[in-house]
């Protein structure tokens, strides 16, 4: 024997029909939201970064530029300070002043041996060109 459908019944029916499909737009739908927030929370992390990365750039750029400015400070000082002790030594030491004067103009004193110690120079060498 088959069942008719009854009004009631079939209303029934076609009522859970409607609710599951319902849910099931539903879902789909908070699935779909979700994934635009977390897209647009995504979005807007891009931004904040790509705003902060250039000025932190800068910022380690000048860091650097600080610190070699730095480093030709305290040269600077040394350089000041070795000649600052030179002049001092010239005007108050007589022997220093002589030592210095004989050494530029290539002389000695009776009975002293002169030892100069000069730095090699790099040998300039003609490329010649290779035969094969």
């Amino acid at each position: 024997m088959t069942k008719r459908c009854t009004a009631l019944h079939c209303a029934e029916v076609e009522h859970g029909y409607a609710d599951f499909r319902a849910r099931r737009e539903a879902t789909v739908w908070q699935r779909l939201n979700r994934i635009l927030l977390v897209l647009l929370i995504i979005a807007i992390w891009l931004v904040i970064v790509s705003l902060f990365v250039p000025p932190y750039k800068k910022l380690m750029q000048s860091r650097t530029e600080i610190d070699n400015l730095l480093q030709q400070v305290s040269e600077q000082q040394n350089l000041l300070a070795r000649q600052t002790r030179e002049v001092t030594l010239l005007r108050t030491d007589v022997s220093y002043l002589e030592t210095i004067a004989r050494d530029r103009l290539d002389l000695m004193k009776e009975g002293e041996t002169i030892f100069r110690l000069e730095t090699p120079r790099a040998k300039v060498k003609a490329a010649a060109p290779a035969r094969k």
